[in-house]
């Protein structure tokens, strides 16, 4: 079987998007994002689907990093209070079950949210302290070139992991952790 242009392309996409989150990514909202989560009790993350993974990816690193995370929706996971924030991953910004726990969350204790979206006039947006755009298609935008090779969100997720790892990234240098100390904190009973 011989590899065909769609994974060279998939490839190129990939790369594109990168550069596109490098040159478009606003710096300001970066440094409201680090902020809001130095500043924060415990921090709860979210997203359905796919950008749930990705949401759960997060906080296994913020774990490593010495921070109280949760993820939504596990039966370990505690009430949010006020002192806390929550992140939530939403491409379209209008993923219903995303944008009534955000609403909720916002209601109830007036919790800190953000918004990791490629939306900014969504409701998700709209109800968040902090939005951090990212440029990447969302599943129901129309796009037949990038559809044939990266499907539905797929490049809004991609482009919402690797800008979380390079959040990580950061917290790592502002809180001067190595590998090393990532590795004291991870799993064993694997």
């Amino acid at each position: 079987m011989q590899v065909g242009e769609g994974f060279i392309k998939f490839l190129q996409k990939i790369e594109e998007h990168i550069q596109i989150l490098k040159r478009e990514i606003d710096l300001d909202q970066v440094k409201e994002m680090i902020d809001v989560i130095e500043n924060s009790n415990s921090i709860f993350v979210m997203g359905a689907g796919r950008s749930g993974f990705i949401a759960k990816a997060f906080a296994m690193r913020l774990m490593h990093l010495g921070y109280n995370v949760y993820v939504v929706g596990e039966t370990v996971t505690p009430r949010i209070g006020k002192n806390d924030v929550l992140i939530a991953i939403s491409g379209s910004g209008e993923t219903t079950s995303v944008v009534n726990i955000s609403r909720k969350a916002k209601e109830i204790v007036n919790s800190k949210i953000i918004a990791v979206t490629n939306n900014k006039n969504s409701t998700l947006a709209k109800l968040s302290d902090v939005v951090v755009m990212l440029k990447g298609k969302i599943k129901t935008e129309r796009n037949e070139e990038i559809a044939k090779i990266a499907p539905l969100g797929t490049m809004f997720e991609l482009t919402a992991m690797i800008f979380l790892d390079a959040i990580i990234a950061e917290l790592m240098a502002i809180k001067h952790l190595t590998e090393k100390d990532l590795e004291e904190k991870h799993a064993v009973l694997e």
